[in-house]
């Protein structure tokens, strides 16, 4: 019988739809191994509508079973979901021990935590919060198991970190470039995009730093800036303001570079070989964006609700310009380097192997 993997995530104007676009690149990766998943949701009316079967970015069903459980964070599985499944994984950014126990007998494995709450699951995931750069070797022998360096454990918890794990779209690695892509002089197409919510409001704040360096002839690109809030002001020339882009994964590689902050089309964006500059959109965010820029993965221009406007400005002109060119480069060798593509697959056989099913 094949295995049910439910996939516990949550969605509203802070989160955006990122945690559920990484649970649909995992659901079909489990399905490829042969398993059945269930997206169990809570949150706001995207939510629902997805709890109810609509695939959250386009015009028809999801593939997988789906159930919206109400607008509470922490709120729990049905009983009778929970006898027929195998595992679940629990991927909403916030969670508690006591959310976690309550979901045994299940295997529990956890999306990144950067608390103490992932102890009472078996397993986490931890593709940015404790360092992105992990080596594969030398392998050590603990306690009769292989482990290799980007494995540990915390408490009864196995924790496996860094960006093997980072999460892109089936699509996305079918796209890959066979070879890393060569940069332009200067940035000639750039896309702007801060998440299906925004919250932070970051897209009008890019928009008047982009319109500002197009006014003093520092920068003479065309831009596509993804507002889904809107912006005040006409746009400038070469600048095309829209609330979504359709297919955006197929998208990423008609630009020429990404201004965007965390989440999955940042991920695509460094598997694709398509450099970034990045916003944090709080504190917590910004701290994944540092470690992945350390990693040479991105260019960081801070926490975007809290930046200095002119520094921001300075710092962009140089990256977007011939200057920046060598700077760009580097980026896609060493984002490519970092993103392969193939985590949704290391993932769903990671969770495979916690069921103890086999195939």
């Amino acid at each position: 019988m094949s295995p049910l993997l439910i996939l516990r995530v949550h969605a509203d104007l802070r989160l955006g739809l990122g945690h559920v676009a990484r649970a649909l690149a995992l659901e079909e990766a489990w399905r490829g191994l042969g398993g059945q998943a269930c997206l169990a949701i809570t949150g706001d009316d995207r939510a629902r509508r997805v709890g109810g079967g609509t695939h959250p970015f386009l015009d028809q069903p999801l593939a997988c079973e789906a159930i919206y459980l109400g607008e509470d964070l922490l709120a729990p599985l049905p009983a009778d979901l929970k006898t027929r499944a195998a595992v679940v994984l629990v991927d909403q950014w916030d969670t508690t021990a006591g959310f976690l126990q309550a979901l045994r007998p299940l295997k529990v494995a956890v999306m990144e935590d950067d608390t103490d709450a992932h102890e009472s699951a078996d397993l986490l995931f931890q593709p940015f919060l404790e360092g992105v750069r992990w080596p594969d070797h030398p392998v050590k022998v603990v306690n009769g198991c292989k482990v290799r360096p980007f494995e540990t454990a915390s408490g009864a918890c196995r924790v496996l970190r860094g960006s093997h794990f980072i999460v892109v779209d089936q699509s996305a690695l079918a796209l890959r470039p066979k070879r890393m892509p060569l940069q332009p002089l200067a940035v000639h197409k750039l896309l702007v995009t801060f998440g299906g919510s925004d919250g932070p409001n970051l897209a009008q704040k890019a928009y008047d730093t982009l319109a500002r360096l197009a006014a003093e002839d520092r920068w003479r690109g065309a831009c596509t800036v993804l507002a889904p809030n809107g912006i005040q002001g006409d746009p400038f020339p070469g600048c095309t303001v829209a609330r979504s882009l359709p297919g955006l994964t197929r998208r990423i590689p008609d630009f020429d570079a990404l201004w965007c902050s965390a989440g999955v089309t940042l991920a695509e964006a460094l598997c694709l070989g398509v450099p970034t500059a990045v916003w944090g959109q709080n504190e917590r965010q910004h701290g994944i964006l540092s470690d992945l820029a350390m990693a040479n993965g991105c260019f960081d221009l801070g926490v975007g609700p809290e930046a200095d406007l002119p520094i921001v400005r300075e710092a962009l002109a140089q990256w977007l310009g011939p200057e920046g060119q060598d700077n760009r480069q580097e980026q896609v060798r060493d984002g490519m380097a970092l993103v392969d593509g193939m985590a949704a697959s290391r993932i769903a056989q990671e969770l495979w192997q916690l069921t103890g099913s086999s195939r």
